[in-house]
């Protein structure tokens, strides 16, 4: 299992879209497709929008499908981190299912 710690590219409030994708192509998606799994901290992490949980997870559902979060373990989520990804998870796995999934 590999660790990312959010806090230590994103900062305390992770909002860079950019960076959250630079996280999902250097990180996240090789460690999936080495069938390890991953272990995102929000450790430090106030905060994050919408956006930036988007740009590093939602492709890889729609790509993969739901079953990639039996791979991906969200940990240290505060109530207001843990809403935004509920929430990115949930419009993720609906846009899955509608593009044919």
């Amino acid at each position: 299992m590999i660790t990312i710690r959010i806090v230590d590219r994103a900062g305390a409030f992770a909002e860079d879209k950019d960076i959250a994708a630079q996280m999902r192509e250097e990180d996240l998606r090789p460690a999936l497709d080495r069938a390890e799994k991953v272990r995102i901290d929000f450790t430090g992490v106030d905060g994050a929008t919408q956006s930036f949980v988007h740009a590093l997870i939602s492709e890889l559902i729609r790509r993969n499908g739901p079953s990639v979060l039996d791979k991906i373990d969200f940990r240290k989520c505060n109530p207001t981190v843990r809403s935004v990804v509920e929430i990115v998870v949930e419009y993720s796995q609906l846009v899955e299912e509608s593009e044919g999934g």
